[in-house]
């Protein structure tokens, strides 16, 4: 099969497409047909050496695509199904993918947005469950626009929670159509929450790790009430839990999500789509910083086609 790797670390131009072996399913696994697969800033920090150390290294952590292959006790799906996931190996940048975290494509989506859904879901999620985000109160997400910050505004919403969102103007109509208050980020920003917010809020989530946790400890009165997934500098430093996967991942989203699609109480843009042979441009996409939304590779037949 074809597959994304680098053998070096640096830039998107150490990436390429190389020729690896079948993978197969371990127990509890499938293995996938991909058809489109999700990029993500876990996949530069890794071509950039600040994850693993070894060479080389696949890509790749999340996929949608159609089951070819069963593991070991895999009774809840069967070849041919529709699914998205994880693959725990990274690498699911490729023709084939073994996922160990699995759930069915709902019937709206295509394998391009099943794709974008994994990642930001289950990061959304574990960062409102560790906040205790319930009915009721007011979370404030700093980095409101972006796939897992727009996934926390929804899930929050859905939670009864009242959301305040940062993002550029731009961006502030967006937030709106998710159910948030939009502010924007930069100088200033306490007042302008305060406005909205006169006592403060509840809680904060960091998505974007844009230096903002002073004002967001003093918004919510207390480090304890604010989690970052994109600060650990800041979180060490100003005594903020700082959420990652590697301490138990909110695994139970991807079973969950699909019922909020199909009600029409959850969306995630796909912001571009790319071929896997241009993995590097992808990188690029996303390293500016600019894309509202996924990135996703497409990969294999033609996204949407079941088989």
């Amino acid at each position: 099969m074809k597959a994304a790797l680098f053998q070096r670390f640096g830039g998107p131009e150490v990436l390429e497409i190389a020729d690896l072996p079948d993978p197969h399913p371990g127990p509890g696994q499938v293995r996938i047909a991909v058809r489109a697969a999700g990029v993500n800033p876990s996949d530069w920090n890794k071509r950039q050496g600040l994850m693993d150390e070894g060479l080389p290294q696949t890509m790749g952590y999340e996929a949608a695509g159609v089951v070819d292959e069963l593991g070991e006790g895999v009774a809840d799906v069967a070849v041919g199904d529709r699914v998205f996931g994880f693959s725990t190996e990274g690498a699911a940048q490729a023709e084939l993918a073994v996922l160990s975290h699995y759930a069915p494509i709902p019937p709206s989506l295509d394998f391009t947005g099943a794709a974008a859904l994994p990642a930001a879901v289950e990061t959304a999620t574990r960062a409102l469950d560790q906040l205790g985000v319930e009915g009721g109160g007011t979370l404030l997400v700093n980095g409101a626009s972006g796939s897992v910050g727009s996934a926390a505004v929804q899930l929050a919403v859905v939670r009864g929670a009242r959301v305040i969102g940062t993002a550029s103007p731009a961006n502030h109509e967006y937030l709106r159509s998710l159910g948030a208050e939009p502010v924007a980020y930069g100088e200033g920003l306490v007042e302008r929450v305060r406005a909205l917010a006169p006592d403060g809020v509840d809680l904060a989530l960091d998505v974007a790790g844009s230096g903002v946790l002073p004002e967001l400890i003093g918004l919510a009165g207390g480090a304890e009430h604010v989690v970052t997934v994109a600060d650990f500098a800041g979180a060490r430093e100003h005594g903020v839990r700082f959420s990652r996967g590697d301490t138990g991942r909110a695994l139970h989203a991807l079973a969950g999500i699909g019922g909020l699609i199909e009600a029409g109480r959850f969306s995630l843009p796909v912001a571009r789509t790319f071929p896997l042979a241009d993995v590097a441009a992808a990188h690029r996409a996303g390293e500016s910083g600019r894309a509202r939304g996924k990135l996703v590779l497409v990969v294999g037949s033609p996204v949407g086609a079941s088989g």
